[in-house]
Order: C-alpha cells, then structure tokens, then sequence
C-alpha cells in the first residue's frame, strides 16, 4: 500500500544566524513582538544558537534505517521538519522525484492537539500543494501516547531518574510530568478532541507512575504540569506552570521531584532550558532536591514501535495500547483537534489522528 516512510518533526536552527529566522517561522501569523522573540533567541544562544533537534532526527533516522533493514521491512524513510531545514516541502519534491507515490507519516508528536496534529496534517497537504500533481499522497500515523513502545522507555527513564537522587530522599518524592502548555483556547473547542491533549498526557502519565510503583516497591504521588508557554499574560494557557509547582511541593514539605518530560520525544532546547536550566535552578534555589527524567530519544523500543505502527496501519500487526483509553483512532475525524483562529487550508485526507 505505501511506498514510504515520512519523518516529521518540528525542526530547529544550527546555527546563530538561523535562530531568529526559525523563530519567525514558528511564530509567523501571530503578531509576536520582535523583543519577544530576541529573548526566546538567548535560550538558544545558551547553547550555542544550535538546536540540538536536527541531530536528534537524525539520530533517529538512521536508526530507523537501520531498524526497518534489520527487520526486512523495505521502506525508503524521508525526512522533512515544519520550520527548519529540511523542510516537508524538500522531502515531497525528492519523494516525488523518487517516484514515490503514496507514504506514510510519523510525527514526532504523540498527543492530539492543534498544533501536535493537526497542524501537521496543515502543514503536509500545503507543502503537497506546493510540489504539485506529483506529491504522493500521506496518511499520518496514529498517535502512540500510551503504546507501549513510548510508555515502557519512559519507565526505564523514570526509574533510572529515581535512583539518582540521595537515597534518603527517594521514597517521598514526587513525580512532576511535564508537557507543552497550550492556550485553553485549543482545549475549549467542539471537536471530539478538544479535551483530548489533557486526557491523553494524564493517561501516560498515570501508566508510567504505575509501572514505576511496581519496579520499585515505592508508590510515589504525581502531577501534570506545563512548561514552555509562549503567548502574551492576558491568554489562557494550561496550567500549573513547573516552576510554580516545583514551589508548591517545597511549601508541602516534599522530599525530592522526579521531572518526567512525557510530552517530548527527545531533549531538544524546550527540555534542556525550560527544564535543566531553569526548573532545576529553581528546585535548588529552595532547597528541593530535584533530577529530570531522559527522553525516549532513540530507545531499541521506541525505534520498533514506529515500524509496529507501519506494520499495524497495512494490517500486518495487532494495535497494541496500554491503559483505559485504547488505541487512537487511524483516520480524524473532520472536525476534530480544530485551529482556534479559525479555518486553515484542507488538511491531509486519511490522516490518523
């Protein structure tokens, strides 16, 4: 059925000059104030003014590749990012040219959202558009926030976090799993996914501290918080803010913070600042001992799942899930994760959701 595998990503800069025109690119529509966008620019400068996510895509990349050959599955697997170099557009003109004619897409986004789905789905049918007649056609993957192939690295991640903390300290801290924060503007929508983004996070959430109650002996109380908000003080976005709850758990006498990033697949700037900078700055500040938890990144299971999603979506393997919610749905429905500034260009058709 398919002739491909289509990478997608967020994308980032790789170098100082390309940071405010990436941020452009994110930000272009919105009206965001060009000071705004210069101190977003010093969160990239701290590390350099390269993104490390492109080389993470790469990483996983090749061990995809690599994964796919292994396991006999011959599939070519591209690779475009919605703001950065190489772009969606790029990767359907060299699939195009590769006569490649129907294709697959796996976004590194596992959640349904707005701008975790159906942006992307935006983003695919306009860069389709843009290579013409020729564009092969994408479907989109389904989402795999509690698949265990995302669910079980977090697990092992977790653990791993736990015992880095003072054993003194370990049996009474608390689980802080973080994710985006979005306006509630996305969440207060008439879509059957409008309240989707929370279910799904509380969802993985609650499987990971589950698992990690019985490889450790320990139950440990946990909570979802948000990071990363970007829009003006008068929007509405998800909340509590990490750093505002990080102070809470220090005001109850907490021992110690496990920070879980669950909405993020690798360790790009929004995890290194939002969180090794500036979270764990702060629990240090008040004297809370804290640690963060890795990403799956390019875990052995992680890399299976997405050639299991490739296998199930051609019926050729079982949908596997964890949890109460099941396994997401293959195909959006129209009106589902909708854009709250209004109607955007066609979306990809038969795209999962």
């Amino acid at each position: 059925m398919y002739d491909a595998l289509l990478l997608v990503s967020f994308g980032g800069p790789e170098g100082p000059d390309d940071v405010i025109p990436f941020l452009e690119n994110v930000t272009r529509g919105r009206n965001i104030p060009r000071e705004r966008l210069a101190e977003v620019g010093g969160h990239y400068a701290h590390f350099g003014g390269i993104s490390p996510i492109n080389d993470q895509n790469r990483a996983l990349l090749a061990a995809l590749r690599a994964d796919f050959a292994a396991n006999d599955l011959e599939l070519p697997i591209y690779w475009g990012n919605r703001n950065w170099a190489p772009y969606i557009s790029d990767a359907l003109a060299d699939m195009a040219a590769d006569g490649v004619r129907r294709a697959l897409a796996f976004v590194t986004s596992a959640y349904a959202s707005y701008s975790g789905c159906r942006r992307y789905r935006e983003n695919l049918a306009a860069a389709a558009a843009e290579v013409g007649p020729d564009a092969p056609q994408l479907d989109k993957i389904r989402h795999y926030f509690n698949h265990p192939g995302f669910v079980e690295p977090m697990v092992r991640r977790t653990v791993a976090a736990v015992e880095q903390l003072p054993a003194a300290v370990r049996a009474g801290a608390h689980l802080v799993f973080t994710t985006h924060s979005i306006p509630l503007a996305q969440m207060e929508t008439s879509g059957p996914d409008g309240g989707a983004y929370v279910v799904q996070h509380r969802e993985t959430a609650g499987l990971v501290a589950d698992a990690l109650a019985v490889a450790t002996g320990t139950t440990h109380p946990w909570q979802l918080v948000y990071q990363s908000r970007s829009g003006p003080p008068t929007q509405r976005w998800l909340g509590p803010d990490v750093a505002d709850h990080l102070e809470e758990l220090h005001r109850a006498g907490a021992s110690a913070a496990v920070l879980v990033p669950i909405g993020f697949v690798s360790d790009h700037v929004e995890v290194l600042w939002d969180l090794d900078v500036e979270a764990l700055n702060r629990a240090a500040e008040l004297g809370l001992p804290a640690v963060r938890a890795g990403t799956v990144g390019t875990d052995p299971q992680f890399v299976a799942m997405v050639r299991e999603l490739v296998l199930e979506r051609v019926g050729q393997a079982a949908q596997r899930s964890l949890g109460a919610l099941g396994a997401s749905h293959d195909v959006c429905p129209a009106d589902c994760c909708p854009n709250p500034r209004g109607p955007r260009p066609a979306v990809a058709q038969a795209s999962a959701g």
